[in-house]
């Protein structure tokens, strides 16, 4: 197929490289920034382009991939009849994009993307349209770019956003607390690394559930409470670690 990307962030990079990777033509970027666009164009050896309003209609789909509050307004910018436009935002409902003149849908990757990766890691992909036609469409399209592909309407996929967050957003910032108190007490964060990835391969076939371990789940209120002397000194952490500990004792 042919595909325009608007935007020219993580997503749109990393998704890039995935579709040109799988035989389809990227025949236009589109971006603010000039040197960006045209950064991330080469690539593809796409058309470059700055005007929202001067957008090719030689695509077959558009994908908005920019920051969740920008995907309206650029939607509403387009002019284009009978195209398939899709956003990929886990948080941002596919009504944004309503237009009778288009098809219209969700491409949301379930992963955590970076510009610059080396790879382009696994991704499962959520989506969604506006109409069972439209909704065949994406689906072959999106096999083509792997075989992990789950329907949500906005309802689900919101839930399942707000999963992400935690399960990434929230886990990586322990890691950055824990990183910041060794820097602070002279200890090598490094050293917990074996640690981190065997406790991400035991969730492979476990539910996190079960495999629990630590003061908390034995219900060891002595570590629990030297633990906590030892972080008087630093009292926001000493806040997480105590509600943290709470939370596995009632779970």
């Amino acid at each position: 197929m042919n595909v325009v990307i608007i935007g020219t962030g993580n997503v749109a990079t990393v998704l890039g490289k995935l579709i040109h990777s799988r035989g389809h033509r990227i025949v236009e970027v589109v971006g603010r920034n000039k040197n960006a666009t045209q950064k991330l164009a080469t690539l593809f050896n796409s058309k470059v382009n700055t005007d929202f309003s001067a957008i090719t209609e030689l695509g077959d789909i558009y994908m908005i991939a920019v920051v969740d509050t920008a995907i309206e307004s650029i939607a509403k910018k387009l002019t284009l009849q009978n195209k398939l436009v899709i956003h990929t935002a886990g948080s941002v409902s596919i009504n944004v994009l309503n237009s009778p003149n288009n098809k219209f849908g969700v491409l949301w990757p379930l992963q955590s993307l970076r510009k610059e990766m080396n790879h382009v890691p696994e991704i499962p992909f959520v989506i969604d349209a506006n109409n069972e036609v439209t909704y065949a469409t994406l689906l072959a399209f999106t096999k083509t770019l792997t075989e992990r592909v789950f329907r949500a309407n906005d309802a689900k996929r919101i839930k399942l956003h707000l999963t992400a967050v935690m399960v990434s957003n929230f886990t990586n910032h322990l890691y950055a607390l824990a990183d910041d108190y060794c820097h602070k007490e002279v200890l090598d964060f490094k050293l917990f690394l074996p640690l981190i990835e065997e406790t991400g391969n035991r969730v492979k076939n476990n539910a996190p559930k079960n495999v629990q371990t630590g003061p908390a789940v034995r219900n060891d209120d002595a570590t629990i409470g030297n633990h906590l002397n030892l972080l008087k000194s630093y009292p926001s952490l000493q806040k997480i670690y105590q509600l943290m500990s709470e939370s596995i004792k009632e779970l």
